[in-house]
């Protein structure tokens, strides 16, 4: 299935882009299509081939939206550059507003000219309309005439971009916002209510420019992200130190870091010492000391000292490309709120519109009133009935809470799984690496008959030579101050179990937990299970306890879980019981299974889903890729694994779990928000139709139910883009 994403440049209205995304979505040759309003992005996948896609596409928005570009985005995902004219639209839109009416002061073309012009014409309709009602109060020779003239100035100069667009989008046969708004203030003209529309086109035009700014503030604040990724390198070569842009670097080269300045590749310290500033990475305040042999992200600041590295990953696959990645792709998984706003939108128009012609029509058809008063009412009627509010605040929330969770190093790949941790009920952890250190030490070799501890760790660590699990790492250590270690033959993994193969003189080696022994008829002592067994020839040669100290700070995160309301906190490790116990004693998480194999924790997870609880796993994100898919929330720990970013759903950047309930409450706050700003602009509208419809609101109240209540909303949901601490 082929993944294209375009720019729609002036697309300046959420209303618009949800019916933009539902024209897409309705083409037979497409299997989805997303449309992110607040990156202005289409995002699209091909269920069919279509080699006219790109055209195709643009008839389908052509259909729908006024003064709409198409354009193949082949730039970076941090920003717009790079997107390239490829439809046939073709021409440049300076200028040109959306069907919404808005002035597109931020569109790509003529922007700061565009605000000029917006400001200018603003000012002046304020002063034509300061005008005509100062002409209304003063009786003077023709004052009714001054008066009349300074509201028809006011209407021209503050709605003549709305009235343009409204006059194309009525000859299209659609009554969007601009043409309800056109409709609204030529009509009041005629009808004699100049001060009506005067007041629907200034109130419109601030509101709108307000609205804007608003909208624009919170996308800046998430472009902004791009900064922590630098645009160049200074890389050793044989003739110096080299200034040159980071893409170009490979991996394996070296790259001086010079004091403050932002490291931009990810890279492991060689020489010298310094303070590392992580706060854009992962949200920690403190700084964490860098010295040779030391991990480093790009995007973490430099402190005082100068550090030379070796560059680990290139620029696309860096850990700040990859945050990047995630937050501005994030629009393209869109949670239910998201969706329900979408569908709404749909149904709710035709039904008011519908209504807004009977009370135009049937009304003075029956004999209660005059034409001239039921029409206003029904203009009236439309103003106040436009769905702006609740359409661009809910995906702006999202937007700007996904963007405030990234502040805290908690990367969500899309609404939907904000959604489902806020609903979270019930968590289950890894043991190893998120829990516990995944540092572990051996403490303890007991060997068995006619074997000592230096054979067991000996025939151990030569049986996991090849393994990359934390306790192989152990054994190894251990057993290389003991001796060299000799390499095995005919080496046989058993996936969950552990290692069977030969030593050089053909004897079978096996080294396992107690699955494995008990699976070969190895008879293992009762009492405190070990990590790892080692036999022999069917014999037991010894076993070995490994301990690994829990992760700092990991009681309180539990104890700060448990406030929040999640009612069940699981571990699930493969290790032993023994082992498994300790660790979930000492940091108070109350159940916990052990021995579990892979598909054992997708089993757990799926009991857990079964009585009705959202469940979330915290895990690696590599070894434990099969319970992170089958979890309503996948989380990984660090931003030092490519493979753990893909195979998650949310991302903890700063390794540990402390930032695990910050993010639970800061999305519990953003669906508190979208709630809110549903039923508020609901029930504002709610009373502004009614009075509407029965004569009693101006359209000035209209106006305010529309970009007013807008204003409230959209302010309301930006505040996400600043989680609380």
């Amino acid at each position: 299935m082929e993944k294209i994403r375009y720019t729609l440049e002036n697309l300046d209205c959420a209303g618009c882009a949800a019916k933009a995304e539902a024209a897409v979505n309705k083409a037979p040759w497409i299997e989805k299509a997303t449309v992110d309003f607040m990156n202005k992005r289409l995002t699209v996948h091909l269920s069919d081939i279509n080699p006219n896609a790109d055209s195709d596409i643009q008839k389908i928005i052509d259909s729908v939206l006024v003064g709409v570009n198409v354009v193949l985005y082949e730039g970076d995902d941090d920003s717009s550059k790079g997107a390239k004219k490829r439809s046939g639209h073709g021409e440049s839109c300076e200028g040109e507003a959306c069907s919404c009416g808005h002035e597109g002061h931020a569109h790509e073309h003529g922007g700061e000219e565009d605000e000029r012009v917006m400001l200018v014409t603003t000012i002046l309709a304020l002063v034509a309309g300061a005008v005509g009602i100062a002409a209304h109060f003063i009786e003077f020779p023709a004052h009714e005439t001054v008066s009349a003239a300074g509201y028809i100035a006011a209407i021209l100069l503050a709605g003549y971009d709305v009235m343009i667009n409204g006059v194309k989008s009525v000859f299209k046969l659609r009554l969007d916002e601009s043409a309800l708004m056109a409709i609204a203030m030529v009509a009041a003209a005629i009808l004699g209510e100049f001060f009506e529309g005067a007041m629907v086109a200034v109130l419109y035009r601030i509101g709108e420019w307000l609205e804007d700014k608003a909208v624009d503030n919170s996308r800046e604040s998430i472009e902004a992200l791009a900064e922590i990724r630098p645009d160049t390198a200074n890389v050793r070569r044989s003739t110096g130190v080299a200034v040159i842009r980071a893409e170009e670097v490979e991996t394996g080269e070296t790259i001086l870091i010079r004091p403050h300045e932002r490291i931009p590749l990810d890279c492991i310290v060689t020489e010298g010492t310094s303070d590392i500033d992580s706060s854009a990475l992962t949200g920690e305040s403190l700084p964490i000391a860098a010295e040779p042999g030391s991990e480093l992200l790009s995007g973490m600041m430099n402190g005082d000292g100068s550090l030379t590295a070796r560059v680990t990953s290139n620029y696309e696959n860096s850990a700040a490309a990859r945050i990047i990645r995630l937050v501005t792709e994030s629009s393209e998984n869109k949670g239910s709120a998201e969706k329900f706003v979408t569908r709404f939108a749909v149904v709710y128009t035709p039904i008011v519109v519908g209504l807004a012609l009977l009370i135009a029509v049937v009304h003075p058809l029956l004999g209660f009133g005059g034409w001239r008063e039921f029409i206003f009412r029904s203009l009236t009627f439309l103003v106040a009935s436009c769905p702006c509010a609740i359409v661009i605040s809910v995906p702006l929330a999202f937007f700007s809470a996904i963007g405030g969770a990234s502040r805290m190093g908690v990367l969500v790949k899309g609404g939907n799984f904000a959604e489902q941790l806020a609903k979270a009920r019930a968590i289950a952890f890894d043991k190893t690496g998120t829990v516990t250190e995944g540092k572990p030490r051996v403490h303890e070799i007991i060997p068995g008959e006619g074997f000592t501890a230096e054979q067991t760790a000996q025939m151990a660590a030569a049986a996991e030579i090849n393994s990359v699990h934390p306790y192989a790492q152990a054994i190894r250590e251990y057993a290389g101050a003991v001796e060299n270690i000799t390499e095995y033959k005919n080496y046989c993994e058993l996936a969950g179990h552990g290692v069977l193969c030969e030593d050089s003189d053909g004897r079978q080696i096996l080294c396992g937990g107690g699955k494995l022994m008990r699976k070969y008829g190895i008879e293992i002592p009762e009492g405190k299970s070990a990590q790892a067994y080692v036999a022999c020839e069917g014999r037991l040669a010894g076993r070995i306890f490994i301990s690994d100290s829990s992760k700092a700070g990991v009681k309180d995160t539990v104890a700060e879980l448990k406030a929040l309301g999640v009612d069940e906190l699981t571990l699930l490790t493969g290790d032993g019981y023994d082992s498994a116990r300790l660790v979930a004693e000492s940091v108070g998480i109350e159940n916990f299974r052990a021995e579990l194999l892979p598909e054992n924790k997708v089993e757990e997870i799926g009991k857990m889903k079964s009585r009705g609880l959202v469940t979330a796993f915290v895990g690696d994100g590599i070894n434990d890729a099969p319970v992170l898919a089958s979890a309503d929330v996948g989380i990984a720990m660090g931003l030092g694994s490519g493979a753990a970013i893909e195979a998650a759903d949310m991302v903890l950047s700063s390794d540990n779990l402390s930032a695990l309930p910050g993010a639970i409450r800061h999305f519990r706050q953003a669906m508190g928000v979208i709630r809110f700003n549903i039923a508020f602009a609901l029930a504002v509208k709610a009373a502004v139709l009614i009075a509407a419809a029965f004569g009693y609101a101006p359209m000035w109240a209209a106006v305010f139910a529309d970009v007013g209540v807008c204003l409230i909303c959209v302010a309301n949901a930006s505040r996400l883009i600043q989680p609380k601490k």
